[in-house]
């Protein structure tokens, strides 16, 4: 009986350690919101260390993801998959840069090291724009095309919590992390 309890004991040690899931939807006046960004804030979280690329495409004249979200610290590739110049940059708010201009089949990489919102454009082709969202925090998602989000691993507790989407308002509050809440997004 009681080795029974102290493995009870170590597997919910193990489940905390590795965190929940908070699940959730994002809708703006009633229909499903994709590409809304969800963040958590977690000022104790582990310093980042970039392990995987991180790709912001130029294919068919737009960027591919036209939303991305990204840690602090994260470098972005930003490969040019057409068959015409392009050059990238971003003026306003977030990260500030110009890539100039690049051929077809080369890629140039920018750090992101501050938080915010980045507009990406290009000054070849003014219909081509995406975001990029960074975020100081290991705990954020993207809503899918059905509005919903999973942002995985974390420790049970109360966080403030923040979502974005283009073209809305980021909205704030706050959620309790745990196996049974979710987190509903709304915009009106």
């Amino acid at each position: 009986m009681r080795r029974g309890c102290i493995l009870g004991l170590v597997c919910l040690l193990v489940a905390r350690a590795q965190g929940a899931e908070l699940s959730g939807n994002a809708q703006a006046v009633g229909k499903p919101v994709l590409y809304a960004v969800i963040w958590l804030d977690a000022p104790k979280a582990s310093a980042y260390v970039q392990t995987k690329p991180v790709v912001l495409d130029q294919t068919n004249l737009s960027f591919s993801p036209p939303v991305l979200a990204i840690r602090v610290g994260t470098a972005v590739d930003f490969p040019n998959h057409d068959r015409v110049f392009h050059n990238v940059f971003s003026y306003r708010d977030g990260k500030k840069f110009d890539l100039g201009m690049y051929p077809a089949g080369t890629s140039k990489k920018i750090v992101f090291d501050q938080t915010g919102l980045s507009r990406v454009f290009c000054n070849i082709h003014p219909h081509m724009a995406a975001y990029v969202m960074a975020v100081d925090t290991p705990y954020f998602a993207i809503s899918d095309e059905h509005g919903t989000f999973t942002i995985s691993n974390v420790p049970a507790g109360t966080y403030a919590y923040h979502a974005w989407r283009p073209g809305g308002e980021t909205l704030n509050g706050s959620v309790v992390v745990d196996s049974s809440h979710s987190l509903d997004i709304t915009w009106q």
